[in-house]
């Protein structure tokens, strides 16, 4: 008997054992059995070789690609060497202003120079307001006392690469050596670059804590002086509040207005009044006026860096989190109150009819 082909199929008929075929009822549900052609077997994909697995500590990423090179800023002096150098004031006698600083940045105690960062508005701000004649640097702060009459200070001595690392007690003993130094010198105006600078001499000195500040002329003077306080925006990029130079100009052209007054000067005669007290329009129309002067090509300014900014970029102040730094302030009476009548000066216009 022919053998049945196994590639060929009837769904309709079985086979036995004994090879007879019989047909299966047509009622009874049976799993059906598939009939399927055997698959050939797929050409399989050629194998790619594994990489080599790296024994022990998996591979470093500096390994494989190239680092890109660190920049040498202080031309191979190390940062523990510039730590121990300080920035000098440059102070002397009749000086119409002092600019006041918290600390020495990196940069400035390396250049020896006062704010050297190519971010910092200080300078700008000081031609684009006319109290100089012409852009300068940091190069050049030495020669502003004699030809403009302004001088350079710092609350604290010590350099930081930030004011994280400055203590409280610094804090403390800085307010007290800053009162001092314009004690001795007594210049017309102290002025704070920065709030911040001046929250923490008001509180040391005044042992007033300020509720409603305002940038300008404040109501106290040094005390046993007749040198006024005056604030303005601190010169660094990183101020949130006053990001550009030209939000920060209109302040600087007031310190004019102001050390004109003191010094007996007549006023423009474009100012008909003048006002210490912040006024966004009027800083935007100085900023106008002031933005057709371009700030001149400088090699040397382009090429320093920053130095200790005295807000921080999200426009806070960073004082230290140790409560002792300052006096108490459960004792400490808010800005316009006078502790035991002292140090309150009287109004700008009695002293400069």
């Amino acid at each position: 008997m022919k053998s049945p082909n196994p590639l060929t199929c009837d769904h309709n008929k079985q086979h036995d054992s004994s090879g007879h075929n019989y047909h299966e009822p047509a009622n009874r549900n049976r799993k059906r059995a598939k009939c399927t052609e055997p698959k050939k077997p797929a050409a399989k994909a050629p194998k790619v070789p594994k990489a080599a697995k790296s024994k022990g500590k998996q591979e470093k990423i500096t390994d494989t690609f190239k680092v890109k090179r660190k920049v040498d800023r202080f031309n191979g002096v190390s940062e523990a060497e510039i730590l121990t150098k300080t920035l000098p004031d440059i102070l002397t006698f009749n000086l119409d202003i002092v600019i006041i600083g918290i600390n020495p940045g990196l940069m400035a105690a390396y250049k020896g120079h006062h704010y050297p960062g190519p971010g910092n508005h200080f300078w700008k701000c000081l031609f684009l307001s006319g109290l100089s004649d012409q852009q300068l640097n940091h190069l050049d702060d030495h020669t502003l006392p004699a030809k403009y009459g302004i001088g350079f200070t710092n609350m604290v001595e010590r350099t930081t690469p930030g004011i994280k690392e400055l203590s409280s007690k610094e804090f403390r003993e800085g307010g007290r050596v800053l009162m001092h130094k314009l004690q001795k010198y007594k210049p017309r105006i102290a002025v704070f670059n920065g709030k911040c600078i001046y929250e923490i001499f008001s509180k040391e000195i005044f042992g007033v804590k300020i509720k409603k500040f305002e940038f300008g002329l404040q109501p106290h003077k040094v005390p046993d002086t007749e040198t006024l306080c005056y604030v303005m925006p601190s010169s660094s990029a990183r101020c949130a509040q006053f990001p550009r130079a030209q939000d920060k100009v209109h302040h600087y052209i007031k310190l004019k207005d102001l050390r004109d007054q003191m010094k007996g000067i007549r006023p423009s005669r474009e100012v008909q009044e003048v006002n210490y007290s912040f006024d966004l329009q009027l800083a935007q129309e100085d900023a106008k006026k002031m933005a057709v002067k371009e700030e001149q090509h400088d090699p040397g300014y382009d090429a320093a860096y920053g130095e200790n900014p005295t807000v921080g970029e999200s426009g806070l102040c960073n004082f230290p989190s140790d409560s002792s730094a300052f006096s108490q302030e459960s004792n400490a009476p808010t800005s316009g109150q006078v502790p035991n009548g002292q140090w309150m000066s009287q109004s700008f216009m009695e002293h400069n009819p």
